[in-house]
């Protein structure tokens, strides 16, 4: 394997993401050094207590023991930093970066983090479930940390002094009694050491952060801004063309027969055809794009159900033998204490099928040299598309190589290997690098989508307003935060997995977003049908600290005790937690009389996950998963029929605009006493249930079903009061 320049855009680009364990580096570890240059090279051999508890994340891999090396201090007392998260644009460059300075005690600009390189970095299972703040962080951490430790300690060799009489600070170790000190570079010039990690370093109290928790601005902002930073649709290789792919006319379909003979009278095409799977290169996109145009295919298409009575469907056709079945959460006796209940309610509330619609959609580049393949993609698990690459190519590990570069966004639809492995089987059928870029419609077509589900929510009150009873029930859309955060005696909570007429799979904050809105609409229908206020109702019935917390702040900045609604005007609360995150919303409607159409006016949301890393990171954070679950409140599905999808384009499919936007407030609470959780994802479910309740509030009418003001009226779906 050629030496990598690790300045180059395609490889370092700054400060950035995640790791987490055992890796085989394709480099060797004379080579590896050779690459490094001279400094300090730092392993880990002790798995901290909190990393060994974490077996789900680690799963059968290890963390590194011998050379899979996290940190590497060089000469001239630059930093660069190892792991296997990547960055979709959430900022965990900067916010890791930021953490290993604090503990390295060195300038955040001297920090350059190396992310999702499966030839670099340790081993991950991917950059997903708001992991990599609580899992990746504190690995990071105790690396810098017992990297300052050994720096220290070689000083102290060096001028024959106690280690207690010397201070880390800036980059440099300084003997203050002799008026003397080391740069960090200045003490590994030369040095390829290897320093095992057998102790669990401190690490530094979020209450004494210089660096950590201050608002440090987005890594290479002007970059991002300019246009000058790197996606995988932007990357070129020396000879490289463009490929295309033939799609099915349906899902499921079958290839009857084909004619490629229009196709290859194309000049400069090359027409390539493995099995079912049939594809073009050119030495441009739009000719291959044509080519695949010109090849004439008979598809058979079986019957496959529609929007039609989906959820229905869906609570009729049960998934036998799912690995995502559970077990019921059982408390008390549910039936008994609805019997009894002075107050019964009982509902069901949908979402529908929804897409992930990245701004970039799925891109990838694949060079094969000789056996070796190395691709460029956007991917949320480098090392699980290694796996598939090995898999689908018959390849060893040393001779597989994935390169994250940075991607426009994924928000968990970015798992799979389509584009990767369509990339690689066309260039290694034209023996030159092949380049594959998804269009909208295929992003919007083949892609999987957030799964639709059914929840069917049974609750029982005193009129004291005292929960006895709650039963939940969730078809197929998943059990991420189903289980109530309010204090209940009697419980039923069950997840069903279904089998989906589509193809679904991960989405932001999974199915807490359906799973919140359920139990976020109901807790305010029985807050009304007792005549209690929402938000009183609430704190009633809740003894988890952090939740009422996020709830009073969210309640005192959006002014709750004053908020009275009108026809015209309506007041909405919620609140949720899952992965570590507390968040409460409250919102404010407009209804036009005329033409009942919606205006968002104002959202306030309270947010507290632990202690903040980086505010101004955690801020937009917030805010851009707000925005995004406007689109999935109001306007997002998506339309199928025949085994097709109808609406696979923008002009059809209606996501959040510029005039959707309300004025935004976020409140953070800065928990310095708790460990930091992940904040990439449960922002998004506190926005529907508090605007759906809002309409409730101003209408009389509650919306069972998201979107609750869709374009076009969804087949099957009573429309709501409120259709645009």
């Amino acid at each position: 394997m050629k030496p990598l320049d690790l300045e180059s855009p395609e490889y370092g680009q700054g400060a950035t993401s995640n790791a987490s364990t055992r890796t085989s580096f394709q480099l060797d570890r004379r080579d590896f050094l050779k690459v490094l240059g001279g400094g300090l090279f730092i392993c880990m051999t002790d798995l901290p207590d909190w990393a060994q508890e974490s077996g789900h994340f680690f799963g059968r891999h290890e963390l590194p023991k011998n050379i899979s090396a996290w940190l590497h201090i060089a000469a001239n007392n630059q930093v660069k930093v190892f792991t296997g998260k990547v960055e979709v644009g959430q900022n965990i460059r900067t916010s890791l970066a930021q953490q290993v300075a604090e503990e390295l005690r060195v300038p955040f600009d001297s920090i350059t983090m190396i992310m999702g390189d499966t030839a670099l970095v340790p081993w991950d299972m991917g950059t997903f479930g708001s992991r990599t703040t609580p899992t990746m962080a504190p690995i990071l951490r105790t690396m810098a940390a017992a990297a300052r430790e050994s720096l220290t300690q070689t000083a102290a060799r060096r001028w024959h002094v106690e280690t207690a009489e010397l201070v880390a600070a800036d980059g440099k170790v300084t003997d203050k009694k002799h008026s003397r000190s080391f740069t960090y570079g200045e003490l590994t010039r030369g040095n390829n050491i290897v320093k095992v990690v057998t102790g669990h370093p401190a690490l530094t109290p979020a209450t004494q952060w210089k660096i950590a928790g201050t608002p440090v601005p987005k890594v290479g902002i002007r970059k991002f801004v300019t246009g000058e930073h790197k996606y995988p649709s932007d990357i070129v290789r020396p000879g490289m063309l463009f490929g295309a792919v033939l799609r099915p006319s349906g899902f499921n379909a079958t290839l009857e027969s084909i004619d490629t003979g229009a196709a290859e009278k194309i000049p400069g095409v090359q027409v390539v055809r493995d099995g079912d799977f049939v594809g073009a290169v050119s030495p441009d996109s739009y000719t291959a794009h044509q080519a695949v145009k010109a090849i004439h295919a008979r598809w058979s298409v079986p019957a496959q159900p529609s929007n039609q009575n989906l959820f229905q469907y869906l609570k009729n056709h049960p998934e036998t033998g799912s690995r995502f079945a559970e077990a019921p959460h059982t408390a008390g006796n549910v039936a008994q204490a609805l019997a009894a209940a002075d107050l019964r309610l009982e509902e069901q509330y949908t979402v529908q099928f929804i897409a992930h619609c990245p701004l970039e959609p799925r891109a990838a580049v694949a060079e094969w040299d000789g056996d070796h393949l190395t691709v460029w993609t956007g991917t949320q698990r480098p090392f699980g598309i290694r796996d598939d690459l090995m898999q689908a190519f018959h390849l060893p590990v040393e001779k597989v190589r994935v390169i994250q570069p940075d991607m426009g966004s994924a928000y968990g639809g970015k798992h799979e290997n389509a584009a990767t492995i369509e990339a690689a089987r066309l260039a290694r059928a034209a023996g030159k690098p092949v380049k594959v870029e998804w269009t909208r419609r295929e992003e919007m077509t083949w892609a999987y989508f957030r799964p639709a589900g059914l929840m069917e929510i049974k609750a029982g009150a005193r009129r004291d307003g005292t929960l006895v009873a709650w039963e939940h029930h969730n078809y197929n859309s998943g059990p991420a935060a189903i289980g109530t955060p309010y204090e209940v005696a009697n419980q039923l909570i069950q997840y069903h997995p279904t089998e989906s007429p589509l193809r679904q799979g991960s989405y932001r904050a999974l199915a807490a977003t359906a799973n919140n809105f359920a139990r976020e609409s109901h807790m305010d229908a029985m807050a009304h049908a007792l005549h209690s206020d929402p938000l009183e109702f609430r704190l009633k019935n809740l003894s988890d600290a952090r939740l009422r917390a996020v709830f009073e702040k969210a309640a005192d900045g959006f002014g709750w005790a004053r908020a009275k609604s009108t026809p015209d005007r309506g007041f909405g609360i919620a609140g949720g937690t899952s992965k570590g995150g507390y968040v409460a919303t409250c919102v404010e409607i407009e209804i036009d009389p005329a033409t009942k159409t919606l205006h968002l006016r104002r959202v306030v949301q309270a947010w507290e996950s632990g202690a903040i890393v980086n505010p101004n990171g955690l801020q937009n954070q917030v805010m851009g998963a707000m925005i995004q679950g406007i689109g999935g409140a109001l306007f997002e599905n998506i339309r199928f029929a025949d085994g097709r999808i109808l609406n696979p384009l923008f002009s059809g499919y209606r996501l959040p605009r510029f005039k959707d936007a309300p004025q935004i407030e976020v409140i953070l609470i800065d928990r310095k006493d708790l460990p930091s959780a992940g904040a990439g994802e449960i922002g998004i479910i506190g926005i529907a249930p508090a605007v759906g309740n809002a309409i409730f509030a101003a209408t009389g009418v509650r919306p069972c079903n998201m979107p609750m003001a869709p374009r076009q009226p969804i087949p099957g779906i009573k429309p709501g009061p409120l259709i645009r």
